[in-house]
């Protein structure tokens, strides 16, 4: 099935705030085909990678790895903002446009070694996906690639990140 994606990703104008198109996934989601196609095709390009494990990046990466990791038959684990997962924690701090942000994991989701796919909706800036790359490499896995559904591909958010990433859809303003 060749299923265009775009027609099922919905513009809201004006979204967190003025001056802003945000890119919505729910009506993809709430397609079965095209959510379908979504999961195969992000499957079909992390498969090679060989990984052992899929991060999700909160909170619609989630929504991603989860499917995903099952689909491959592979462990999940959520690399989510500060104060959010229980027990020991690893954090990874790092600087926004205006101040700065933490993300986790739990202490002991992945071991050394292990190759990783980290997974988002949406590549914008890059900053998230950078803090979770740096984040899982402070625990010694092996950062391989990264996939997401959308990139803004005008924000360049891809140049400071070190692995491979794949993005199914993109739009360039």
């Amino acid at each position: 099935m060749d299923i265009d994606l775009k027609q099922h990703i919905r513009g809201v104008r004006d979204f967190p705030k003025p001056g802003i198109l945000f890119y919505d996934i729910s009506t993809l989601l709430a397609n079965a085909a095209a959510w379908r196609e979504t999961v195969d095709r992000v499957a079909m390009a992390i498969r090679p990678y060989q990984p052992h494990v899929l991060a999700g990046i909160q909170s619609r990466g989630f929504l991603l790895a989860a499917p995903l990791a099952l689909e491959l038959g592979l462990g999940f684990i959520m690399v989510r903002k500060q104060g959010k997962l229980p027990g020991e924690v690893i954090t990874h701090s790092y600087d926004l446009e205006y101040g700065s942000d933490t993300v986790e994991i739990q202490s002991d989701a992945v071991q050394p070694g292990q190759r990783v796919v980290i997974l988002d909706d949406l590549l914008a800036t890059g900053g998230t996906l950078m803090a979770a790359i740096a984040l899982l490499r402070k625990v010694e896995a092996d950062v391989v690639a990264a996939a997401c559904i959308i990139e803004l591909s005008f924000l360049n958010g891809r140049q400071g990140i070190d692995v491979p990433v794949h993005a199914l859809v993109s739009y360039g303003e």
